[in-house]
């Protein structure tokens, strides 16, 4: 188990460390900067410096991972796992704080950099293009889910009174559950939930706020819609993987399932996803930004708007006046909310309440 979790580390560090080589160009730790300040000598050395400071944490965590672990039971490893997680992730955090604090001292530095015109490009034609893969993919999840409700309410006769619900690395039952409609359809229903979710991903993809370089905006918007492709495709792929491995343990109620084929499973797909999210991060880039271009207009002439007024430490964004409700992240990967807009509150609330309720209402 401790082996394992290690190795599970590695897709989690891998983004946070190589996270602002993967951000636009245009944006530097949060902070809006002409294209051609990307490769500046000293922006440059910041980069290296947080792969280098956040890769060090990452060691000093498993490390500490890998001492405490000793003599601890499965429980205890698994708590000391999470809190590990935790604070990586804070200390990250705190570590891109310091940088894109040193960030917007040297914009400060080079008035230039905003004295040039500042244009915001829309493309009318953007929302006719095909951006994202069909919504009707997910008909093929939703099936599976409706089978396995089927399939369970038609077989509940066969369900014993009492069923393992958890295992542990050495294959002992940890958790149980006595039989009833609620608890036997507890992950059917989650695999309908998580249907919609991925469903509701991919439409976000879709009617995110277009992106698009002043500087070079046939090219950006050629390689928006390839990153919007590529992470539609990957929700598609990811949500239905997703829902054919909650069909396993819904099959162990009825025909004897070997333990150790039921805890394999779900970890090589968590490993797949990893993998896929990484090897999509480093060829794609965020908002295509990694895809090679045909040609590029360096003349620097004009630059994006600047509005890093909106973004409250370079990665929340509240902008009252901004109708859209989603839009790229500034610092990562994928899609982030208009804090300041009523509808994104709305729909983080449903997500919430739909993730806890469900499982309080059917356990």
């Amino acid at each position: 188990m401790l082996m394992f979790l290690i190795i599970l580390m590695i897709p989690m560090y891998i983004p946070l460390i190589f996270i602002p080589y993967w951000t636009r160009k245009t944006e530097s730790f949060g902070v809006s900067i002409p294209e051609e300040a990307y490769k500046r000598p000293d922006l440059k050395k910041m980069r290296n410096s947080y792969a280098w400071i956040t890769g060090v944490l990452a060691v000093i965590v498993t490390a500490v991972l890998a001492m405490s672990a000793s003599g601890r039971d499965e429980d205890s490893i698994a708590i000391l796992y999470s809190i590990l997680i935790a604070v990586y992730i804070v200390a990250s955090f705190i570590v891109y704080l310091i940088f894109h604090n040193q960030m917007k001292n040297i914009k400060k530095q080079h008035p230039d950099w905003t004295k040039k015109p500042q244009v915001i490009t829309v493309n009318t034609q953007f929302r006719r293009q095909k951006l994202t893969y069909s919504n009707y993919w997910f008909v093929i999840p939703f099936l599976i889910s409706i089978a396995t409700i089927v399939f369970t309410l038609v077989n509940y006769q066969q369900i014993p009174d009492r069923f393992p619900t958890q295992y542990s690395f050495s294959g002992e039952i940890t958790n149980w559950a006595s039989k009833s409609y609620r608890s036997v359809l507890l992950l059917p229903i989650m695999q309908i939930y998580l249907t919609l979710l991925f469903l509701f991903i991919n439409i976000v993809i879709s009617k995110a706020k277009q992106q698009v370089s002043a500087a070079n905006p046939e090219e950006s918007l050629r390689q928006n819609i390839i990153f919007r492709k590529r992470w539609s495709l990957f929700t598609i792929l990811m949500g239905t993987g997703l829902i054919a491995v909650f069909v396993v343990p819904q099959l162990s109620m009825i025909y004897p399932i070997n333990h150790q084929l039921q805890l394999y499973i779900p970890l090589v797909y968590v490993v797949a996803v990893c993998a896929g999210t990484i090897i999509l991060s480093i060829t794609t880039g965020q908002g295509g930004s990694r895809i090679s271009r045909k040609a590029v207009n360096d003349d620097g002439k004009v630059i994006d708007r600047d509005d890093d007024r909106y973004w409250k430490l370079g990665v929340f964004y509240f902008n009252p006046k901004d109708p859209a409700i989603f839009l790229e992240k500034r610092f990562g990967i994928g899609w982030t909310n208009n804090w300041a807009h009523p509808l994104s509150w709305v729909f983080i609330i449903v997500v919430i309440l739909l993730a806890v309720g469900l499982p309080m209402l059917l356990g």
